[in-house]
């Protein structure tokens, strides 16, 4: 008996010295993940659109990273928000929208051993008039820029080709490229079923010359958004393409409301984000935002983080139409073949979203 129990006292001792010794190894791991931090654009973060869809693809990285976020409620925030973190001791920091872009290039040049990312920006140092400073990439910081002009294309052509009334529409947020690259490329895809087609479907809300149309003057005026919907139904328009943000959501109520006019979302999957609305959405004009935040994040944590621009593309999923979802049935079979052959030919440069 005093045998037995010297040997399994000896056993119990051995597991638990494997014990101490696997601890440390399960310690380390947890230690070896990185500090991601977002800060975030205004309208919070359950905006179901730009900001939600950033912060998911941080969420995505828990494996690799402990990941948080700021969020503003004005501009005023920007700075002040990415110094807390910065002082916080974020491994990456990334600005999350084409306003914060000032803010993160400031910060990015002032602390060169933190690694910064901004989404809806080049990355690169801009005057003030826009243009790039020779020389202005910055070694921490990389641009996460999406082409979302190639899939709002091909929103524009099956608009054009659902319209009952010969009249499209859409509005922004505010007149800024990440915003009019949807507007001018929605147009351009109407001009381009008109052109093919030998149609004259009107687009309302947007001038390809002009570079100019109907804007909100920001991302929060709710009463605004409805007005300018209720606006392009009563001149005829009975598919609405909003870039705005979660002031969509105003015009998919409206549309409920008047059963006048069908949706198209931006960003992000309006039928999963505001699946209350799924009866007037028609698809949604995609952007990647979540899975450029998640690889940007993954690659730091690997140590292959590197300041080359990333554009999403058709190609690269970076951007993409949604599905019909509950509209599928009254979107022609012809018209979705259609599209669909028009994303291959925009992938393979035979057809250009710029003209």
């Amino acid at each position: 008996m005093k045998k037995s129990f010297k040997v399994i006292t000896l056993v119990a001792a051995v597991s638990m010295v494997a014990a101490v010794a696997v601890a440390p190894s399960s310690s380390a791991a947890s230690k070896a993940k990185i500090k991601a931090c977002l800060a975030l654009d205004t309208g919070g973060v359950d905006d179901k659109s730009f900001n939600a869809s950033a912060w998911a693809g941080a969420q995505a990285t828990s494996s690799v990273a402990n990941v948080s976020y700021l969020a503003a409620t004005s501009d005023a925030d920007y700075a002040p928000n990415i110094k807390k973190l910065v002082d916080s001791k974020c491994d990456i920091i990334v600005g999350v929208g084409f306003l914060i872009n000032g803010a993160i290039v400031s910060a990015a040049k002032a602390n060169p051993g933190t690694k910064f990312a901004i989404v809806d920006q080049d990355g690169l140092d801009h005057g003030a008039d826009g243009s790039v400073y020779p020389g202005s990439a910055i070694a921490n910081l990389k641009g996460l820029t999406f082409g979302t002009n190639q899939s709002a294309f091909q929103a524009g052509y099956l608009a054009a080709g659902f319209t009952k009334s010969g009249k499209v529409a859409t509005y922004g947020g505010i007149n800024i490229p990440p915003v009019s690259i949807y507007m001018d490329g929605f147009a351009r895809g109407v001009a381009y079923y008109n052109k093919v087609k030998g149609k004259k479907v009107v687009v309302l809300g947007w001038d390809t010359a002009k570079q100019d149309g109907t804007f909100v003057g920001g991302f929060s005026d709710q009463a605004k958004a409805l007005q300018i919907s209720k606006n392009f139904e009563q001149q005829g328009a009975d598919v609405i393409f909003p870039v705005a943000g979660g002031l969509g959501g105003a015009t998919a109520g409206n549309s409920m409301s008047s059963h006048k006019s069908v949706v198209i979302g931006v960003d992000s999957d309006a039928f999963v984000q505001t699946p209350q609305y799924a009866s007037v959405l028609l698809t949604s004009v995609v952007k990647g935002v979540g899975a450029s935040v998640t690889s940007v994040i993954k690659d730091t944590a690997s140590g292959k983080f590197s300041n080359t621009t990333y554009v999403g593309t058709l190609a690269n999923k970076g951007t993409g139409l949604a599905g019909y979802h509950s509209l599928a049935s009254k979107v022609n079979a012809v018209l979705q073949r259609e599209v669909r052959a028009l994303g291959a030919a925009i992938q393979a440069g035979t057809v250009d979203v710029t003209k």
